[in-house]
């Protein structure tokens, strides 16, 4: 079993094999490599390139994959693909048919915002094609605001796609390709092409989840493993024998490791090289790390081997499934608190706790028990135990069974389609998009014809932008709402009706997804009728464009007070988007930073099921940090203490 797709390891002519057939070193790479994923999505922070752990399993997968089929048409003159596909059912489908189910169900009874878009995920799971069908949805693996229960299973689709197919392929270079060589070749080249097709469809404005799903352009990992099972299948074992081997195979290999290691801890989905290279280098620092660990007994080979390195890589399967949706029903039952707070910590720990133990009981009590009986011995087995365990027992059985069915039906069928969250932005909307006045209108904010320009338009990022000529004499005393103007994303949205309980008069222009390109357009359409206060809270999806940040600031001169809202979420890249925000501000006396991620450091209650949109009391302190952040800046200015009024909260 190797992860995601849980390839076999069992081969007795690649390397010596410990009893039972598993390859030595090899389950502790896959334990490396769950790990890595689990740190991951347990905070983004922590391991930002956690996710290349899939790519280590799936170099894993096509490298044990391509050597069980070339090793018994070695041994047979023939592959028996209805076997392979039937072994590979029992190996995937137990713990998955247990899944779906069961997460369904508990999700219902803990939070039903989980289950918008179940059916899509479930049918996705049960039929291996999740990664098509999200990508047809518009999902967003890295930046989703509505995290999918199944989200995970995108990688078991992928491969399993691979497992339909390959075979076929392998079977044919097996029997007409004319050396290891040319079959090794021809699987190197279809990594590049896969590589190559990932760096030319990458589009950063578009997100990455396209690549990053899809089977054609996600293909480098299967494929290189599978080159390195050709080579090693021939006599001079992936050129091993070699005295140039020899020579470079332990700086090679220490090398690989520490190329791995580097990308887990530095890439992230906000770097282009990460989908221009950086997923392909790590499959091939995955393909000498396996070649190391194959070719001879080493050190690696022994720290790999450590009994809780075998534990958890055993079991990675049963990880890999259930790590996901237990971090969100977690998350969504016991919000413990935000980001940086010990009853986060403390959240994470009991996630991996219940996960481990989840994963242990499916490897114990359905993954071996299917593997060793198949369906049918399986099926009679738990008959067997039913019919004897008495009446009484058996109809409770059954009855619960037929019970469970009923309920995940009706489940289904009512599964919400909208979030709360996207309920309660859209309810907001209206109320959050003010009509554009011309630039002649008067700066009080008085209605006036909207603009012909499609407010979903981007300025070129390099248009010069006239900074706003001064309107009368500035006065930096602490605005009241109806001098203040607010351009904001969905946090905007989502907390209107605080931003008017402590700005009575602000004038809001706020939708969901807005970015910085579209604040430029309206704050440059605006001109003098800006308002003498202006807060920008912008880029929570698509993060920090400084460039046009700083066309928005000059825009609006410096005159105006203006504060900027900073950035909060489950995406890694918030940390840097904030650190451009910080470091935007400086040198401009008219602009102060209103610390919204740091508001929320160890406080709990404040954001929606979503763990990025405020609640209703993170409303309040929403609004509360843009006040705080107005009154420094005009005691900047005028060097007066404001004394805030405490408002009741509602």
């Amino acid at each position: 079993m190797t992860g995601p797709g849980a390839a076999p390891t069992q081969t007795r002519s690649v390397a010596p094999a410990r009893p039972g057939g598993r390859l030595p070193g090899l389950d502790g790479l896959r334990a490396a490599a769950i790990l890595a994923v689990l740190a991951f999505h347990l905070d983004p922070r922590w391991l930002p390139g956690g996710f290349l752990g899939v790519d280590v399993f799936f170099v894993i997968s096509g490298f044990l994959i391509t050597t069980l089929l070339v090793r018994e048409h070695q041994r047979t003159g023939r592959v028996d693909l209805r076997g392979f596909w039937t072994r590979r059912a029992r190996r995937l489908l137990p713990a998955l048919l247990v899944l779906v189910p069961s997460v369904i169900l508990i999700a219902r009874l803990v939070e039903t915002d989980l289950l918008v878009g179940i059916r899509r995920q479930a049918l996705g799971a049960l039929t291996f094609t999740s990664n098509w069908l999200e990508i047809a949805a518009g999902s967003d693996y890295f930046h989703s605001t509505a995290p999918q229960l199944l989200m995970n299973l995108w990688s078991l689709a992928v491969e399993e796609q691979f497992y339909l197919v390959w075979p076929l392929v392998a079977l044919a270079l097996v029997r007409f390709a004319p050396s290891s060589r040319f079959r090794a070749g021809i699987a190197v080249a279809l990594a590049l092409g896969s590589a190559v097709l990932m760096a030319l469809r990458f589009d950063p404005s578009a997100g990455a989840t396209r690549v990053y799903y899809g089977t054609d352009t996600h293909l480098m990992g299967l494929m290189l493993g599978a080159a390195l099972a050709f080579a090693w299948a021939a006599p001079h074992r992936a050129w091993t024998s070699t005295d140039v081997w020899q020579r470079v195979r332990v700086p090679l290999v220490a090398g690989a490791g520490v190329i791995l290691v580097v990308l887990f801890a530095l890439l992230d989905e906000s770097m282009s090289f990460t989908f221009r290279g950086g997923i392909m280098l790590a499959s091939l620092a995955t393909a000498v790390l396996v070649l190391g660990v194959l070719e001879r007994p080493t050190p690696l080979r022994t720290v790999l081997d450590l009994p809780i390195l075998r534990w958890i890589g055993e079991r990675s399967y049963g990880l890999y499934l259930w790590h996901w949706p237990v971090i969100l029903i977690i998350e969504a039952d016991l919000p413990w608190g935000t980001r940086g707070s010990d009853g986060y910590i403390w959240s994470r720990l009991w996630a991996v706790l219940v996960t481990a133990a989840i994963a242990d009981l499916s490897y114990r009590f359905i993954e071996s028990p299917v593997r060793e009986r198949g369906f049918r011995g399986s099926a009679r087995h738990a008959l067997h135990t039913i019919r004897y365990a008495g009446t009484r027992t058996a109809r409770a059985v059954w009855a619960s069974v037929v019970v469970l069915a009923i309920t995940l039906t009706i489940v289904m069928l009512t599964a919400p389609t909208r979030t709360r969250v996207e309920q309660l932005l859209d309810a907001n909307a209206a109320e959050a998009t003010a009509t554009i006045p011309t630039p002649g209108a008067s700066a009080s904010g008085s209605p006036s014809p909207a603009p012909t320009t499609s407010p979903s338009a981007s300025p070129p990022a390099k248009t010069p932008v006239a900074p706003a000529p001064r309107s009368g004499k500035q006065t930096w005393a602490m605005p009241t709402g109806a001098e203040i103007d607010g351009y904001g994303d969905s946090m905007m949205v989502g907390s209107i009706h605080a931003m008017r309980y402590y700005f009575p008069g602000i004038r809001m222009d706020a939708r969901s997804n807005r970015q910085w390109a579209e604040g430029l357009m309206i704050v440059t359409q605006r001109g003098k009728a800006n308002r003498r206060a202006v807060i920008l809270a912008l880029g929570t999806n698509a993060g920090t464009d400084v460039e046009r940040a700083r066309a928005t600031l000059d825009a609006l001169g410096p005159d105006r007070m203006v504060v900027i809202v900073t950035l909060h979420g489950r995406i890694n890249r918030i940390a840097s988007d904030n650190a451009k925000l910080k470091e935007l501000v400086q040198g401009r006396d008219n602009v102060a930073l209103a610390d919204w991620d740091s508001a929320l450091k160890g406080s709990t209650g404040q954001l929606q099921s979503d763990g990025m949109h405020p609640s209703l009391t993170g409303a309040h302190l929403y609004a509360e940090t843009i006040r705080q952040a107005f009154a420094d800046l005009s005691e900047r200015h005028t060097g007066k203490t404001v004394t805030l009024k405490e408002l009741p909260r509602p």
